[in-house]
């Protein structure tokens, strides 16, 4: 048999799917949330579905930066949303994106993508049916088997490529949407359809933007004198289901495969929306309960449970209502949210009181992370510093959200580089007015050009030539400048690029197995450049063992 090829697919096809998707969940969360009457009322199936989708995301483009290959990065693709999901809608997302990409995976050569991707959908299905405990239509499940056997039927028709496959697969899970209110007595009360159901069917929505170029309209359809998807909260939203369990427990769980099936046994009567996910000795499991304590026992008994997170739904719709009457009223000042790739940059951006989340390459923080940073900052004005280009995307999605949730005024500075955050975060001043704060540091990020040095790890073609696994790279503002044998020389002839156009100041940052560079290069610029300042740090950050930035 063939080794796995991912068949036709393109991972920057994929990647722009997963751009759009979580583009729209974006766009569409408030209305998600609003839907949200089955099984809890708790308002944020939506916002579940939007971060398992942004997790996801960023693990793709994760992966995509460290130049992966198709099934390297699919299956990151995979284990993001595993990790990233929440909620019973995000956990069964995470099912069927997961399930999908390993029928992916498993592609030979050769194979039609119009089948391809039917079974995929199909597969992807079934594992979402197998995956919850006691499966209910008018759900998700539904939308999704709809839009499934829909995608196989059009596979079966000669000539048909993947987009006429996901084109037939969104409209029929626009149709099976419509029909959630007669499936389920909640939804039918509320006058609104499954929020679940409705999230899934933006996904595909995008996938059908992306390969079609047309833009799917849902056409609104009455049911009694509501109008959907349009959100319109039922009687009692605010209250919760009578005798329904009273918190929802999620963890993530290592364990071998064969330990789940008891596991389930053992969390099915405990209580309801029981959801396990996952596989290859890792698992999500979800479950809503009223002996929290027994749930997690449950996962200690298979395995190691962690990453617990338990929600008391009546606290949770109190605390909705709170916020929604005093959102601003508790929230003051101005606070700097700073993503860091090392121990000592983190000591630096925490010691000039920033909000600091630990990133970097290979660790880059999940929009959940960055959302989660600002949200409990208490401020009502949060500047983010990325300081990475691929963290930029899932700031501005932080950024979005907390806006539109907090009633906050956030502002994302583009920062590239570690060395650009430190040089915006020193003319910080929360005395001036936020525009002209965030204006000032954003001005002097732009202007602070950034370099580094690095160690390649493989044979690889650069911008500067050609490369052997541990020769040393020279980087300017983010593209490979030179290909040298020696950290001095290389790191030396950039920094003097770097002052060919004029300079100040010159910040280095030490990095692991620097081993004295940055103190060599500063010896450097004091011989060289006497009329330039030097200032020299500890980061501790991987892979790069210095950083620098000329003003």
């Amino acid at each position: 048999m063939e080794a796995p090829t991912g068949g036709g697919i393109e991972l920057a096809v994929v990647r722009r799917f997963v751009d759009v998707a979580v583009d729209a969940l974006a766009a569409a969360r408030e209305e998600i949330d609003a839907l949200n009457v089955y099984p809890v009322p708790d308002g944020d199936t939506g916002t579940n579905m939007y971060l398992t989708m942004s997790a996801a995301r960023d693990a793709i483009h994760q992966a995509a930066a460290d130049d992966a290959d198709l099934l390297t990065a699919l299956a990151a693709f995979r284990r993001g949303a595993l990790l990233g999901a929440r909620g019973n809608s995000g956990v069964i997302l995470s099912q069927l994106l997961g399930a999908l990409v390993a029928r992916i995976g498993r592609a030979q050569k050769g194979e039609r993508n119009a089948t391809l991707m039917a079974e995929a959908m199909a597969e992807a299905t079934e594992a979402a049916y197998a995956a919850v405990g006691t499966p209910v239509e008018g759900t998700i499940l539904t939308v999704a088997r709809a839009a499934s056997d829909a995608a196989v039927r059009r596979a079966e028709d000669a000539g048909t490529r993947a987009r006429d496959v996901f084109a037939a697969a969104a409209e029929a899970a626009r149709e099976a949407l419509s029909h959630t209110p007669e499936q389920l007595e909640e939804l039918r009360a509320a006058g609104v359809v499954d929020a679940g159901g409705r999230g899934l069917s933006v996904v595909l929505d995008a996938a059908e933007t992306v390969l079609t170029g047309r833009r799917p309209v849902s056409a609104p359809q009455p049911i009694g004198s509501h109008t959907i998807p349009v959100p319109v909260g039922p009687p009692g939203h605010a209250g919760l289901r009578e005798g329904g369990p009273a918190y929802e427990v999620m963890y993530l769980l290592d364990a071998d495969d064969d330990a789940v099936p008891a596991l389930r046994e053992a969390l099915g009567p405990l209580g309801d929306s029981l959801v396990v996910v996952g596989g290859e000795r890792l698992w999500n499991v979800h479950v809503h309960v009223d002996d929290v304590g027994a749930a997690i026992e449950a996962g200690i008994a298979a395995g190691r449970p962690h990453r617990v997170r338990v929600t008391h739904f009546a606290e949770q719709v109190a605390r909705q209502r709170e916020q929604a009457d005093r959102r601003a009223q508790d929230r003051s000042g101005r606070r700097i949210v700073a993503v860091s790739a090392g121990p000592g940059l983190a000591r630096l951006f925490g010691d000039a009181g920033a909000i600091v989340i630990e990133g970097g390459p290979g660790n880059r923080p999940s929009t959940g992370a960055i959302l989660e940073a600002v949200t409990e900052s208490g401020a009502a004005e949060i500047v983010i510093l990325p300081n990475d280009h691929d963290s930029v995307r899932a700031a501005r999605i932080a950024a979005r959200t907390a806006e539109e949730d907090l009633d906050v005024r956030v502002a994302v500075i583009p920062t590239e580089a570690q060395v650009q955050g430190l040089a915006a975060l020193a003319v910080h001043e929360p005395a001036r007015g936020f525009d002209a704060d965030v204006l000032e540091m954003t001005a002097t990020a732009r202007h602070t050009r950034h370099g580094a040095v690095t160690i390649a790890a493989r044979r690889a073609i650069t911008m500067a030539g050609p490369c052997e696994p541990g020769d040393v790279l020279g980087v300017i503002e983010g593209d490979f400048a030179l290909v040298g044998h020696d950290l001095t020389d290389v790191a030396t002839e950039i920094l003097e690029r770097m002052l060919g156009g004029g300079g100040e100041l010159v910040t280095l940052v030490s990095g692991t197995g620097a081993n004295g560079l940055a103190q060599r290069c500063e010896e450097y610029v004091a011989d060289r450049h006497a009329h330039v300042d030097v200032v020299v740090y500890d980061g501790g950050q991987d892979r790069y063992p210095l950083l620098m930035s000329v003003e």
